[in-house]
This record gives structure tokens, sequence and C-alpha cells, in this order.
């Protein structure tokens, strides 16, 4: 998700020691949070299973998340905006006592940018994401033919990216499709309309969740 505030000026791509924290903690927290829905520990799963589920997380569900807000701040910067992610630990800590009851809802946080900017300049910044999702599950595709880690590490890339950018086209509150929607109505269903059917096939069909 990408929030935008007041106006500055001369941006650059740079990261503060504080957006490389948030940005680290966000993206370890899912990456527990989603293996605790999948290797449940605390009921009793093997720690082992856990950690290895982890592991698979953080260069899935983690990656997917990282590079969905880098693009909402790489677009922003090429458009003159001050852009920085900004964990909201709030909903971490949610998304973690959420996984302990077999059920994830994550809003990890979000990249917030200022300055002078136009309708269509904000509706690419927050289409950048869930198009950066939907590249990244071209790009783990090929590895679901695999029988060992690697298919999986290709079903969970696959499966999470598509989800990822459905839900966060969704035309509410601060998800991107709102943006998105209000600047060009037919750039948002050629996005929202395959990655919801798409998702909804992997999730009520294929079973990759």
């Amino acid at each position: 998700m990408s929030h935008r505030t007041r106006a500055s000026s001369e941006p650059e791509l740079t990261f503060s020691d504080r957006e490389q924290r948030d940005l680290a903690i966000a993206w370890v927290t899912l990456s527990v949070a989603f293996a605790l829905i999948f290797a449940p520990v605390h009921r009793g799963e093997a720690v082992g299973l856990f950690l290895t589920m982890v592991v698979l997380s953080l260069v899935t569900v983690g990656v997917a998340f990282l590079l969905h807000e880098i693009a909402h701040k790489v677009v922003a910067v090429e458009f003159g905006q001050v852009a920085e992610f900004r964990a909201d630990y709030q909903m971490l800590f949610l998304a973690l006592m959420g996984a302990l009851v077999g059920f994830l809802f994550a809003a990890p946080g979000a990249v917030y940018h200022r300055g002078r900017i136009t309708q269509r300049e904000n509706g690419l910044i927050s289409l950048a994401g869930p198009v950066t999702n939907l590249l990244l599950a071209l790009l783990f595709l090929p590895l679901m033919v695999f029988p060992t880690y690697l298919g999986t590490i290709g079903q969970m890339g696959v499966g999470i990216n598509i989800v990822l950018a459905a839900f966060n086209m969704i035309p509410f509150g601060p998800l991107d499709g709102k943006s998105v929607l209000k600047w060009h109505k037919g750039v948002f269903a050629l996005v929202f309309v395959p990655s919801v059917l798409l998702a909804a096939i992997i999730i009520f069909y294929v079973g990759l969740f």
C-alpha cells in the first residue's frame, strides 16, 4: 500500500536506517505469521517443519511483500516524491496473534510519499505494487515443475503474489486499487479483473493455499 502526505523537494532513492529496520521487521514478522498458519508449532506441529516453513515464507511471502513496497517507493521517487516505508507495529502484532488462532490478516505498513503529484502519477505509484506481484508470480511459475523444495517455493510464490495483487487492487480504503480506479477505470479493470479471477482459481480450485 502507498499513502500520500504533504509536499517536499529533491527526492532520491535512499533507504534510511529506520526504513531498513521497518522493512526487515515487517518481512520477518509476516513470514513467521504465515509459517504459523501452515505449520502451527504451538499446536504440536514439528519444530523442524515450522522452521522450514519460516525459511520458505521468507523467500516467498517476504519477498512478495518487500518488492511490492519497494516498487511503490521506486515509482514515487521517479515522480519526484520523497518516499519511505513505515511499518505498522500494531498490525504486525495482530498478524502474529491472528496466526496463532489460525487466521491471518496482514497490513504490515505502507510507503508514505510527499511532493507535488498528478492523479495519474499517484495512480501509477499505487499500481506499481500489484503489478510487481503479478510479475513475481510469473517468475515463480517455472519452479512449480520441480518435485523438491523448489516446487514448493514456486507454488507458494505464485499463490501469495497473485492473492496479494488481487487484495491490494480492491478499491477500498487505503488499498492500491482505490487510487488506480480514481485515475483510470480501464487500467484498473485490466489489472483487477484477472488478478481476482486468478486468485479465486488458486484459492478455491487449485488449492495452492
